[in-house]
């Protein structure tokens, strides 16, 4: 599974007619959510019955070591110079792009396109500002919003990925303000379909369900929006 883009300084990229016409000629499914939640292992489920393509994004900034494994390139992402970046851009070659720390990350068209050629649905992560930018190009667009099934179990995942209490203290103030954000643009959206991730099985069950047959989904929607309310409030609660 790729990396993610990071979520703050973001600056939008416009697109080009052209790619937008890709984008619209193909249902594209994405995925939203807060840190933790398990998008990626949503994902992940979705890719290993054969029937989605996973969306690999490009970037300038260098590949990064994780926990002892370097980043690959068309794995992890397509990693570009800025100038092919630039390049690209000039030509009408991203969907979607932007502009993060100085560095370009983007959805080609070509990654749709691949997907189309293959017969497969194409799926990606994306922050929440990019899920509205593909809203807005295409009604063909599935946003899913991917939450943890409780506030305690939240923070019983995210403190897992610290070394120590004193780690996860330091960054918890810009955690939980970025939680909070998007959890709060998520409900104020009504396009997003929510899937509480308590079961992966029954999640990756019920992203295939949504990914499939994104129409009979309201009601759901509706009482899960409750749940999302919940660890909003939650969140609000602890400083």
């Amino acid at each position: 599974m790729h990396a993610r883009r990071h979520k703050t300084a973001t600056t939008k990229l416009s697109s080009q007619p052209k790619t937008v016409d890709t984008l619209r000629r193909q249902k594209l499914v994405i995925f939203a959510g807060t840190a933790g939640a398990g998008k990626n292992a949503i994902i992940s489920g979705l890719l290993q019955t054969g029937r989605y393509h996973d969306i690999v994004t490009s970037t300038t900034r260098e590949p990064r070591d994780n926990n002892g494994v370097m980043e690959r390139n068309g794995i992890d992402y397509h990693f570009l110079t800025t100038q092919q970046a630039v390049e690209k851009l000039r030509a009408g070659e991203y969907i979607e792009a932007a502009l993060v720390h100085e560095c370009i990350y983007g959805v080609l068209a070509s990654e749709i396109e691949r997907a189309a050629e293959a017969n497969k649905m194409p799926i990606v992560d994306v922050d929440v500002q990019g899920v509205h930018t593909f809203k807005s190009l295409s009604d063909n667009v599935i946003a899913v919003f991917v939450v943890p099934p409780s506030f305690d179990e939240w923070m019983r995942r995210i403190k897992h990925r610290y070394d120590s209490e004193e780690d996860f203290q330091a960054a918890w103030p810009v955690r939980r303000a970025s939680a909070i954000k998007e959890l709060e643009d998520a409900l104020s959206k009504p396009y997003y379909h929510f899937i509480v991730n308590e079961d992966l099985d029954q999640a990756v069950h019920s992203a295939e369900g949504i990914a499939q047959h994104d129409d009979k989904f309201s009601q759901i929607d509706k009482s899960y929006r409750v749940w999302v309310e919940r660890i909003l409030h939650d969140l609000k609660s602890h400083n």
